[in-house]
C-alpha cells in the first residue's frame, strides 16, 4: 500500500513486513507490529547485537532500516515534575534494544509507525543534532542547566558504534562546559571516557545504569540487542573506576517476574561501586499494554495472567497509571512492599548517597571567540 512521504524525512518505499503472523525474530523484543503504520527509508543497516552465540539460529533475523530526521532544534524541553529534569536531547528516534517495555514505543505513533516491530528496526538519526546544539547553546539568551541525553531512547544504542553522534553531541557539551546526565543499558558508554572522566571530574557528568534483571535467559527475551546483565554490571564498575558518579537502576520491575530481583540488582551495583540506587515499577501506557501482553503470553504463557494481575494491583487495577509521582511507584499494598524493600536496600548497600548537583557555572556560552579563554 502506497504511503505518503513523511515531511521532514527523507524516504523511499520498501517491502512491506506487517503481514506476516506474530512469531519471535530473532534479536527483537516485540513478536508483532500491532497498531502498525508505514514506513519508507533510504538504507538498511545490520549490526551485532552480542547475543549471536545464543541458541535458536533458526529464528529469522529482522534487519534494521536507518533514516533521516532533519531537526531545527535538538534540545528538548518539559515540566513533569518526577522526570528528574527539564530538558534532554535524544539523537535517535527508536531504538535497537528491543526493550518491549520501552515507555517510549508509542513515539512511533507519531510517524504513522507500529510502536511494535517498527520501533526497534526502523530508526531516525538526527545527523545535524551536534550542529543544532552548538546553535542553541551559543545563542545569548540559553541559559544552562543539567540535562539528560538520550531519555526517550538509549543514546548509546547499537547503531551510534557506527554513526557517532553521541560522541559528537559529548564533544560540544564538554567544549561548552555544559553539564549532562546519562542513563543507559549499554557497556557502549565506554568508548567515550576520554571526554566523559574530565566531565566528571569537573561536575559536570554523571551516569546510570538501568539493570532490570540478572538473569541472562530473561535480558535476552526482553530486551534483546541491550548488553547482557553482567556486561551492565562491569560498565558500572569500569565508569566508577574512571571517577565517575554512577547509580544503579533496577527498572523496570515487573512483579511476577523480575521484582523478587531487587535487593540483588541493587546489591551487584553497590559491590560494583555504584553511589546511588533507584527502582521503577514496570509502566505500560497506551500501546505498550498490548505489544507486551502479545510478548508474555508468547515466552512466559504459564504465568502471564499472573503477572498482568499484580500489574493491575500496582497500578490501581489498570495496566499503566498515567499520574504524576504514582506513575514512578506505583499505589497499593504491592508498591508499598516494593517501596519499603527498596528502602532497606539501598540503606544496606550504601546507595543513599546524597545527590551532588551537577555544575551550571561553568557554562561557556554567547561569544564563541570566549570559549578560547
Amino acid at each position: 500500500m502506497p504511503s505518503k512521504p513523511l515531511p521532514t524525512l527523507r524516504t523511499e518505499r520498501i517491502t512491506d513486513e506487517n503481514a506476516l503472523p506474530d512469531r519471535v525474530r530473532k534479536g527483537r523484543g516485540a513478536v508483532s507490529n500491532r497498531l502498525s503504520g508505514r514506513f519508507d527509508a533510504p538504507d538498511r543497516y545490520d549490526t551485532t547485537d552480542g547475543w549471536d552465540s545464543e541458541d535458536h539460529p533458526d529464528i529469522e533475523r529482522v534487519q534494521t532500516i536507518l533514516g533521516i530526521d532533519a531537526v531545527r532544534k535538538i534540545i528538548s524541553y518539559n515540566e513533569s515534575p518526577d522526570v528528574g529534569s527539564s530538558r534532554s536531547i535524544n539523537p535517535y528516534k527508536g531504538c535497537e534494544h528491543g526493550c518491549i517495555y520501552c515507555f517510549a514505543r508509542p513515539t512511533h505513533a507519531y510517524l504513522d509507525l507500529s510502536p511494535g516491530l517498527d520501533f526497534e528496526t526502523r530508526i531516525f538519526r538526527k545527523p545535524d543534532a551536534p550542529e543544532r546544539l552548538r546553535e542553541e547553546l551559543s545563542h545569548p539568551k540559553y541559559r544552562p542547566a543539567p540535562l539528560a541525553l538520550g531519555i526517550n531512547t538509549d543514546a548509546y544504542q547499537p547503531i551510534e558504534r557506527t554513526e557517532g553522534l553521541t560522541r559528537r553531541l559529548l564533544e560540544v557539551l564538554w567544549e561548552f562546559r555544559h553539564p549532562v546526565h546519562i542513563v543507559t543499558k549499554s557497556a557502549l558508554i565506554l568508548r567515550d571516557l576520554d571526554i566523559l572522566a574530565p566531565m566528571a571530574a569537573a561536575n559536570l557528568f554523571s551516569a546510570t545504569l538501568s539493570v532490570t534483571t540478572l538473569d541472562r535467559h530473561i535480558a535476552r527475551m526482553m530486551e534483546p540487542r541491550a548488553a547482557t546483565p553482567a556486561k551492565r554490571i562491569e560498565t558500572i564498575r569500569a565508569l566508577s573506576a574512571a571517577g565517575i558518579r554512577v547509580s544503579v537502576l533496577a527498572a523496570p520491575l515487573i512483579p511476577g517476574l523480575t521484582c523478587h530481583e531487587l535487593e540483588n540488582i541493587l546489591k551487584a551495583g553497590a559491590e560494583a561501586g555504584a553511589i546511588r540506587g533507584g527502582y521503577i515499577p514496570v509502566r505500560l501506557p497506551n500501546e505498550i499494554k498490548l505489544l507486551f501482553e502479545d510478548w508474555l503470553r508468547l515466552n512466559f504463557p504459564d504465568r502471564a495472567e499472573r503477572v498482568l494481575n499484580r500489574i493491575r494491583a500496582l497500578r490501581g487495577g489498570k495496566l499503566n497509571d498515567p499520574n504524576f509521582k504514582t506513575r514512578m511507584t506505583g499505589t497499593g499494598l504491592e508498591a508499598d512492599l516494593l517501596k519499603q524493600r527498596y528502602e532497606l536496600a539501598v540503606r544496606r548497600y550504601g546507595l543513599d548517597t546524597p545527590r551532588t548537583p551537577l555544575d551550571s557555572t561553568q557554562f561557556r556560552g554567547g561569544d564563541p571567540q570566549m570559549r578560547l579563554f
